[in-house]
């Protein structure tokens, strides 16, 4: 393989820009939400887990990211899962999974699959508070950083969302959207066709995006 099979041109073959298996979530079987959830059924069950915490105790934190952020929004249709980007403890646990029992749910429905895709440029105090109960914060990632996200990944679902999210990012050219992924993603190998992979996005959103 050649340099020239990018990240970039590997996502519109859909194919992963990375091919470390130990970075790459793997879908298990049964532990996957048995129906879809939309931005009102998330909104719902994730209210519901702050609901039956315990009313002592510190207050949880939950930064959600990814399709499911999307489909909070309305951006989306619906999700399988609800990704948050950071671990949580047992009490957390033992809630989502009670909630999950209760609505015919995976256990894992609220889950960090992933924290392991989180940028290092990451800033919690960036995001946006969606629910706040006394033992349950909710908080979403910025659109733009959850783009960053997509496009590291670059599966063909991701390049989907990031079509949608494109418009809400707030990004002004292809160069400050490369200058912010390698912010984010320091060791990322170079890809002399990011910037063109971008402007076909956006293209795709129906916006011309400068190269500068």
């Amino acid at each position: 393989m050649d340099q020239a099979d990018t990240c970039a041109h590997r996502a519109l073959e859909g194919r992963s820009p990375h091919h470390d298996p130990v970075v790459q979530p793997v879908a298990r079987e049964g532990l996957m939400a048995v129906r879809p959830l939309d931005g009102a059924a998330i909104r719902a069950l994730v209210g519901e887990v702050g609901d039956r915490l315990a009313p002592a105790g510190p207050q949880h934190v939950v930064v959600i990211v990814g399709g499911s952020l999307l489909a909070w929004h309305d951006l989306r249709d619906s999700t399988e899962d609800v990704d948050r980007i950071q671990r949580f403890g047992d009490e957390l646990r033992v809630v989502i999974a009670s909630v999950a029992m209760e609505h015919d749910l995976a256990p894992d429905w609220l889950n960090a699959n992933a924290a392991m895709f989180t940028p290092a440029s990451f800033d919690r105090r960036m995001c946006t508070a969606l629910l706040d109960r006394p033992r349950l914060l909710v908080l979403g990632a910025r659109i733009r950083d959850v783009f960053i996200i997509k496009l590291y990944r670059a599966a063909p679902n991701d390049v989907a969302d990031m079509i949608v999210m494109w418009p809400h990012t707030g990004f002004a050219s292809a160069r400050e959207v490369v200058e912010a992924f390698y912010e984010a993603y320091p060791l990322a190998p170079d890809d002399e066709f990011l910037d063109e992979f971008v402007i076909g996005i956006a293209a795709r959103a129906g916006l011309e995006l400068p190269k500068d």
